[in-house]
């Protein structure tokens, strides 16, 4: 039928030809649609075959991937699991003299090295990898980098199955994806989804590492720049495999947004070409060796508000608005300034501040770099050689940071007393006296008289433990949970630079 509808229509449209030309023409006619029955008859196989495909590439896909996704469990005595509230880490909560916990790994070398989450193995006595063919090895711990949310173990075996690498740049919005672990402890668990964003910060990983002291300031250089997905991610998920459909790992699940606890619709999954970089650190040195740019720019939920506060259109600020310099730096070195805008790295284009930060972070120091910024309308290209942590540690930069700190975020604070303390039912907290026009608080709509109970899951109570909560992280995004003065609770996530 489809046929007979076609040749009708490719008579008509000769029938105004000469009758000396018609037979060869009705000839050739005859034959141009035939080769487009064909033709069509084979799109309409195509298209069932791609139909097909897909489900046949989730297949061949979960094949690659599931040897190399282990679950790891890990034991904790005399000390505490946790679990943040909101967007949650997929860690198993609990809090007792013997506790136990629950995630997934990664096998990224066939002898032995596996690759987790910071949170799945942070100060766990004892550290267990259960293959998919159900043979049990005792980890060590190779290292550990809460700025990214990544852990190295090593397992006492040889010819395990590696998973294969892929590319996470070139991952795009709306590719369909697998996440591969072990949610609530269950055997291996493959959910399907899609990319639904890149370069996703949800300030979740900027919390103060145990390893601490807690007396002296530590650079917190925290980096979040994930590829978000539907795919059902779920307690126990947390150092998981996030596949594309050739089987290949593009990032490792670390996170979720939920209310709850379980999933509500959106994982987060750091993207691998920054793992690669992290992991390959751990393994040779133990610990991460982070090149420094030294700039500070706003964080990714105040940057449209910040750009109309300095009167300029969202829409026309390509690349990475820096709000100050660190004396010293490396980006002072190279001749930046603020008010500079950084619109590529290495000729990669700049959209936020979040890939912004995990194209640094994939550096070491010593690395040089070649930046393109736009200052007054007038584009520049300089590198930049960057430097090392220590760099930016040194006690003489102490006060200078911290009044560069105070200055940026334009509030003064006291502490509240024990009245007010047992009136709202807290044990700490300070509250806002002034917000300065133009710092980041009025920046970001923290209005004078709430009140600040933690800074990055630390309780504040005076000035001191917000100034060392703020050098702690003064290179990293600050979140502070509040009270407004209205009574309700807020988060605020900011971000003082790389």
């Amino acid at each position: 039928m489809k046929y007979k509808s076609l040749l009708i229509i490719a008579t008509m449209l000769i029938s105004h030809q000469s009758l000396a030309s018609y037979s060869v023409e009705n000839s050739r006619t005859e034959e141009f649609a035939k080769d487009t029955i064909l033709q069509s008859l084979s799109n309409d196989s195509i298209h069932y075959k791609k139909s097909q495909n897909v489900m046949g590439d989730f297949v061949t896909a979960s094949r690659a991937i599931t040897p190399s996704v282990v679950h790891i469990k890990t034991i904790y005595e005399g000390s505490e699991t946790s679990e943040n509230s909101g967007q949650q880490f997929n860690g198993v909560p609990g809090k007792s003299s013997f506790a136990m916990g629950s995630g997934s790994g990664i096998i990224i070398e066939a002898d032995g090295y596996i690759a987790t989450n910071n949170h799945v193995v942070e100060n766990a006595d004892e550290i267990e990898v259960i293959l998919p063919d159900k043979r049990i090895f005792t980890a060590t711990l190779v290292g550990l980098d809460p700025n990214t949310d990544l852990a190295l173990l090593k397992v006492n075996a040889t010819g395990l199955p590696a998973v294969k690498f892929g590319n996470s740049d070139i991952v795009e919005i709306g590719e369909w994806v697998l996440a591969v672990g072990y949610p609530f402890s269950l055997n291996t668990t493959v959910t399907a989804g899609i990319v639904s964003a890149k370069a996703r910060s949800i300030g979740i990983i900027n919390r103060p590492g145990n390893n601490s002291d807690g007396n002296s300031p530590n650079m917190n250089t925290a980096v979040e720049s994930f590829i978000q997905t539907d795919a059902a991610i779920n307690p126990g998920n947390s150092g998981g495999a996030l596949v594309n459909l050739n089987g290949e790992l593009i990032g490792i699940n670390s996170a979720i947004a939920s209310q709850t606890g379980s999933y509500s619709g959106y994982g987060f999954a750091i993207p691998v070409n920054l793992a690669k970089k992290i992991l390959d650190d751990l393994k040779k040195y133990g610990i991460v060796k982070r090149g420094i740019l030294g700039v500070s720019f706003p964080a990714p939920i105040a940057e449209d508000q910040f750009f109309k506060q300095q009167g300029l259109d969202p829409a026309k600020v390509k690349g990475v608005y820096i709000t100050s310099v660190l004396r010293e730096s490396a980006a002072e070195a190279s001749g930046l300034q603020e008010g500079d805008i950084i619109q590529s790295i290495d000729g990669v284009q700049m959209t936020s501040s979040a890939e912004f930060s995990e194209r640094i972070a994939r550096h070491k120091p010593d690395d040089i770099i070649k930046l393109n910024y736009l200052r007054k309308g007038t584009t520049y290209t300089t590198s930049v050689t960057l430097k090392g942590d220590e760099s930016v540690k040194t006690a003489s930069n102490v006060n200078e940071s911290l009044e560069t700190i105070h200055n940026k975020l334009g509030a003064e604070f006291t502490s509240l007393t024990r009245d007010q303390k047992q009136q709202l039912n807290l044990y700490s907290g300070v509250i806002v006296t002034d917000v300065r026009r133009g710092g980041f608080f009025e920046q970001i709509g923290i209005p004078k008289n709430t009140i600040i109970v933690f800074i990055n899951g630390k309780p504040v109570d005076n000035s001191e433990e917000i100034d060392m909560a703020l050098l702690s992280a003064q290179n990293g995004i600050i979140q502070i949970l509040a009270i407004a003065p209205d009574g309700s609770r807020v988060v605020f996530n900011f971000s003082l630079g790389t």
